[in-house]
């Protein structure tokens, strides 16, 4: 049976790790956790914010310290629920980031967003209508 998400892991090109550093924990506030040594030898990061966890693993060409054959998937992504969206979405454009809006989800506010190697990212928080007496 399932129980929850453990982690969701994420590509990244070789050598990209200290990008991916300052987008995850300075514009995202996500803290980075230290991979086991053996996983450490591969590259990458993992960051946590409280039960959530992201994990970039390194995918290409190993010691080119560039992005070759490494292309991020364009639809796949996690999706993570964020509290006061609108601080959020500024805090990422205050970084750098690009956001963009979607309102196609009922009863949520979303907008998507990429890291520094070109990972979607969905950020969505519950839109919490008052309650009506009568309706």
């Amino acid at each position: 049976m399932l129980a929850a998400i453990d982690h969701v892991q994420l590509a990244a090109p070789p050598g990209s790790e200290d990008l991916l550093r300052r987008y995850y924990v300075d514009a995202l506030g996500m803290t980075e956790i230290p991979k086991p040594p053996v996983l450490a030898a591969r590259g990458g990061c993992w960051f946590r914010a409280g039960a959530v966890q992201l994990h970039l693993g390194i995918e290409g060409a190993s010691g080119s310290g560039g992005p070759a054959g490494f292309r991020p998937a364009k639809k796949a992504h996690p999706g993570l629920r964020v509290t006061d969206i609108e601080a959020y979405a500024a805090r990422l454009e205050s970084h750098g980031a690009e956001v963009a809006w979607d309102d196609d989800l009922p009863g949520h506010r979303r907008f998507y967003s990429e890291d520094p190697v070109g990972n979607r990212l969905e950020f969505l928080e519950p839109v919490v209508r008052a309650y009506a007496p009568g309706s």
